[in-house]
């Protein structure tokens, strides 16, 4: 076993399930991890069953109790502390994501440096939790609002992003005074053994073991049973749209609370006046970044005619120039999909597209031979299509590039609308007015909207997330850590009269 995995705790055999300390003995079944990038063993992962996550629960609850009446600031420096411990660990964390995950190197200590950087937000947020005071209409009465912790948080990540995801929420949860249970995606668990063992000593150093835990399973077992538990008041979950709509329903039924991030079919606008090297150079990071693999991939390019044929010949020659690789090396600009699943999954969909009537201008195949042979890799792949053809409106997991020329800007920003999903987009232009009415009310309808910049890669200082399919929550920054507590209005009166609001007079 590599000497990294050993320092951040991996063993040959684990145990998936921590509250307040490691379960020796799962009850659950043997998760195998595999490196996409290799089809070869990482290590092995024994998950949570029903009674391992009732008791991972049961002590969540429990810790929950002394939690919550710890000063804001305090909770703020016990998250501190564990933003100092993953500075400690960025090099070894990033690399088990690159193996495990199989983004690139630089891509992997990235999503660790977001874990440092929403933990620093927090430190700042533990002492701005602020309430309003509004004026009553009756003499001598102080009316005001304020906030409570909510109580147990469930967290449910996906694998594009292993460990960053599971931190917006946990950060943040914490510095409201909940306790959370994260269940991790079972194609990453290695990586949410990880992060538990980063932490660890941080919260047994400051009495806080139970705060935060951990709970690998699979969907049928840990996730029904978390999405279900009526004493979880809130599921944060990121996934695919099915995934969403099914959480929504039975956390709805017992009218729990929802943060969801879903699908995302994000497109880039490049208008006639825009600068076509800057462009390019943010598309090819959005479409090939993490093999297409994150929610916010540029996955639509809707370009002007008049300048369609230069950026697509530039394009072109920069998918030419990506080196497709083995993730941990730092030469590699893209490495594998997660699994074989995945690459069938591609291959399918551009079989569809060519039915549709979609044109592959490059790439378009599975690679399977020499370095490639044991991984899951494939090429990064451009689409040429006359219109928004049905398989476009459903978005593909992988680095598949639909490039769509339009006319003028109202018709590429009713093109760009007209998907299910409203995640993030952005427009390339000089023009003043074009970007406003990008940014407008009758512009993009998505959560995220850019100017010059991509559609991936968000700072964690504004809130995340998106409209229509992809969920409608948000995550990270802004005022997004109101959705990890419940408020209170307060009315005090501190007179010897009873006056009832909006004058009315009851009795004598």
């Amino acid at each position: 076993m590599q000497d990294f995995l050993k320092e951040l705790g991996i063993k040959e055999v684990n145990s998936g399930a921590y509250a307040g300390g490691w379960i020796e003995n799962p009850g659950g079944k043997e998760l195998v991890s595999i490196s996409p990038a290799t089809g070869e063993k990482i290590a092995t992962v024994v998950q949570a069953d029903e009674k391992d996550f009732e008791n991972i629960l049961n002590n969540s609850a429990e810790a929950f109790k002394s939690w919550r009446m710890v000063p804001a600031p305090k909770r703020g420096e016990v998250v501190r502390q564990i933003g100092e411990e993953l500075r400690r660990h960025k090099k070894n964390l990033g690399k088990l994501v690159s193996l495990e995950m199989g983004k690139i190197v630089a891509e992997g200590e990235g999503e660790v440096q977001e874990m440092i950087d929403i933990a620093d937000f927090a430190v700042g947020l533990s002492r701005q939790l602020y309430g309003n005071s509004m004026h009553s209409e009756r003499p001598h009465h102080r009316m005001y609002e304020q906030w409570h912790p909510l109580g147990v948080i469930g967290i449910i990540s996906a694998f594009n992003f292993p460990v960053a995801v599971w931190a917006w929420n946990a950060m943040l949860a914490a510095v409201c005074g909940d306790t959370m249970i994260w269940k991790p995606s079972s194609k990453t668990p290695l990586c949410g053994i990880a992060v538990q063992n980063i932490i660890n000593d941080v919260l047994k150093a400051n009495d806080a073991e139970g705060v935060m835990n951990l709970s690998v399973g699979s969907g049928r077992i840990v996730g029904e049973k978390m999405i279900s538990s009526k004493r979880i008041p809130l599921i944060s979950a990121t996934g695919s749209t099915r995934m969403g709509q099914r959480i929504g329903r039975v956390v709805g039924e017992r009218l729990g609370r929802c943060i969801l991030e879903l699908g995302g079919n994000n497109a880039v606008l490049v208008m006639e006046d825009a600068d076509l090297e800057m462009a390019k150079r943010a598309i090819l990071f959005g479409a090939v970044g993490t093999a297409g693999q994150r929610c916010t991939s540029t996955r639509r390019v809707i370009v002007q005619n008049s300048v369609a044929d230069k950026l697509i010949d530039q394009l072109k020659k920069a998918y030419a120039q990506v080196n497709i690789g083995d993730p941990l090396d730092e030469n590699t600009l893209m490495g594998p999909l997660i699994d074989k699943d995945a690459v069938e999954v591609m291959m399918a969909a551009l079989e569809q597209i060519k039915m549709q009537g979609g044109q592959v201008i490059y790439g378009g195949n599975a690679l399977f031979d020499g370095k490639f042979a044991n991984g899951f890799y494939v090429e990064p792949t451009i689409v040429i299509a006359e219109k928004q053809i049905p398989i476009i409106c459903d978005e593909t997991f992988a680095p598949i590039l639909y490039i769509i020329k339009v006319k003028d800007v109202e018709e590429a920003i009713n093109l760009q609308n007209d998907v299910p999903q409203g995640l993030s987009s952005a427009m390339f232009t000089t023009n003043l007015l074009s970007a406003e009415k990008f940014l407008s009310h009758k512009g993009s309808d998505c959560g995220i909207a850019n100017i010059n910049i991509g559609t991936s890669g968000a700072e964690i200082g504004g809130a995340f997330g998106g409209e229509k399919e992809t969920g409608g929550g948000r995550e990270a920054g802004s005022d997004s850590w109101k959705a990890y507590m419940r408020r209170q209005t307060n009315t005090i009166n501190w007179s010897t009269e009873l006056p009832l609001a909006q004058g009315i007079k009851f009795g004598d």
